[in-house]
C-alpha cells in the first residue's frame, strides 16, 4: 500500500468510520488522521464524537455546521426541480454527500494531507459521491477506501473488529439496520429488509425514528399553508422561518401523521438492486406543495419540460454528479421556471397522506372566466374546429392514403 503521513478522514462515528482509524494506523504506516463530521442535521448522533474520535486514533475532529448550506444550496435547488430518483426517492443521502465531501476537501488541503479516506462500501452510491466530489476540488488527492481493500466482508465482521480494538457501539448485533439521517431525511436498510418480500416494521419500536406510523397518527387531520418565493418556500402557517427552521418545522408537522414514508426497490449506480425505506416527513410536504403551486403559475409547455429535466437532475443528484457542467445548466433552467412561482398552499395531512386544500398565486394562469363550464364571453367554442382539423390532419392524411390503397 502506498503510504500516507496525513490523512483526512470522513467520520460520522459510525460502524464503518469508527474501525477505520486504527486501521489506517495499522496498514498506512501509523498517519496522522484527522476526523472530520459534516454537520447536516444528525441531530444526537454528533454527542461524543471528539471523545470517541481521539481515543480511537484521531489527532483532532472537526465538526463543521453545514446545515445552513445544506437546505440553501442543495436541498432547495433540487426541490425546485422537482427531482425525485425514480419517481419516490426524495434524495436525501444523495444531495448530503457533495456538501460534506466539498467541505473535506477544502479542511484536506487547509491541514496539507496526502489523502481522503472515506467509509463506504464498494456496492453502493456514496463512494462515487464522494470521490466525484473530490475529483472536482482535489483532482490529485489520494483516496482511500477501505472497503475495497480490507478483508472485512461483513457489517457482523466489522463489529466483531470493534470488540476486538475495544471500540464502543452504538448499535448491536439485534439492531443493525443501516441508517443515514440528516436534517431532511433517515433512511433504513439491510436485515429484514433486504428481503422485499417482507413488510417493514413501521409499528416496532425503535424503527421509525422521525414519526410515526400512518396507523399510529392522530384521528384528526391537520391543515398546512406552505408559502413560496420563486419557487423558495419562505414561510408555513404564516410564519416566516430561515431554510433550516422552516425545514423542521415541516418536518415537525409531518412526523406526527406518518407522512413521507417510502418503502422501494432502486437501481443503484453502480447496477444492484437495494431496497431501502425512507422518512421524509417534512420534504414530502414541501415537494407536494411545490408541485401543486406549479400547476398555477406554469404554461403548460414549461411545466411538461420541466418534467422531463426533473427526471435528469435527480439521476445527477443520485448519481453524485453535483458539481458538474449540465447539473448546473439545468439548474439555470429550474431557476428561470421559478421566477413566478410565488404562493401558498395548503395541505390537509391524514394519516400518511396529503390531500390538496387549495391553493392561491398572484400570478396565477388559471382563469376561470375561460375555463368555467357556465357561459362566457371570452371563449368561442367553434374555434375548435378548426383547430382540431389542424391538429389531427396528419391522423386525416394518413387514413385517406391507407384508404385509397385499400380499394386498388
Amino acid at each position: 500500500m502506498k503510504q500516507y503521513k496525513k490523512i483526512v478522514l470522513a467520520y460520522s462515528g459510525g460502524l464503518d468510520t469508527s474501525i477505520i482509524i486504527p486501521w489506517l494506523k495499522e496498514n498506512y504506516g501509523n498517519p496522522e488522521i484527522i476526523a472530520v463530521s459534516g454537520d447536516v442535521g444528525q441531530g444526537t448522533e454528533l454527542d461524543g464524537l471528539e471523545e470517541k474520535a481521539i481515543k480511537t486514533g484521531a489527532s483532532k475532529l472537526y465538526i463543521e455546521d453545514l446545515k445552513k448550506e445544506f437546505v440553501e444550496d442543495y436541498i432547495f435547488p433540487t426541490l425546485k426541480a422537482g427531482a425525485k430518483y425514480e419517481g419516490d426517492y426524495l434524495l436525501g443521502t444523495s444531495f448530503a454527500r457533495p456538501v460534506i465531501a466539498k467541505r473535506i476537501v477544502e479542511i484536506a488541503l487547509k491541514e496539507g494531507a496526502d489523502a481522503i479516506c472515506h467509509g463506504c462500501t464498494g456496492k453502493g452510491n456514496d463512494q462515487v459521491r464522494f470521490e466525484l466530489t473530490i475529483k472536482a476540488f482535489a483532482p490529485d488527492m489520494g483516496i482511500i477506501a477501505p472497503w475495497r481493500e480490507w478483508s472485512i466482508k461483513s457489517r457482523e465482521e466489522e463489529i466483531e473488529y470493534a470488540e476486538a480494538h475495544n471500540i464502543p457501539l452504538k448499535i448491536n448485533r439485534e439492531t443493525n439496520y443501516s441508517k443515514d439521517k440528516n436534517l431532511w431525511h433517515l433512511s433504513h436498510e439491510g436485515m429484514d429488509l433486504e428481503d422485499p418480500a417482507n413488510e417493514p416494521q413501521l409499528s416496532k419500536p425503535g424503527f421509525l425514528e422521525m414519526g410515526v406510523a400512518p396507523e399510529q397518527a392522530p384521528d384528526q387531520a391537520e391543515y398546512v399553508t406552505v408559502s413560496f418565493e420563486k419557487g423558495v418556500p419562505v414561510s408555513v402557517n404564516g410564519e416566516n422561518l430561515d431554510p433550516v427552521a422552516l425545514v423542521e418545522k415541516c418536518n415537525e408537522i409531518g412526523a406526527k401523521h406518518g407522512i413521507g414514508i417510502d418503502d422501494m426497490v432502486e437501481n443503484r449506480l453502480v447496477g444492484m438492486k437495494s431496497r431501502g425505506v425512507y422518512e421524509t416527513p417534512g420534504g414530502a410536504i414541501l415537494y407536494r406543495a411545490h408541485e401543486v403551486l406549479e400547476t398555477l403559475c406554469l404554461d403548460r409547455d414549461t411545466q411538461h419540460y420541466k418534467e422531463l429535466i426533473a427526471n435528469r437532475f435527480a439521476e445527477l443528484v443520485y448519481f453524485g454528479q453535483w458539481f458538474t457542467p449540465l447539473r448546473e445548466a439545468l439548474s439555470a433552467f429550474v431557476d428561470k421556471t421559478q421566477e413566478k412561482v410565488n404562493g401558498d398552499v395548503k395541505l390537509k395531512l391524514y394519516k400518511g397522506n396529503i390531500m390538496n386544500a387549495g391553493v392561491t398565486s398572484p400570478d396565477s394562469l388559471y382563469d376561470p372566466e375561460i375555463a368555467t363550464f357556465d357561459e362566457d364571453h371570452v371563449y368561442n367554442q367553434k374555434d375548435a374546429e378548426g383547430f382540431i382539423n389542424l391538429f389531427g390532419l396528419p391522423i386525416h392524411v394518413k387514413a385517406t392514403i391507407e384508404k385509397k390503397k385499400g380499394n386498388k
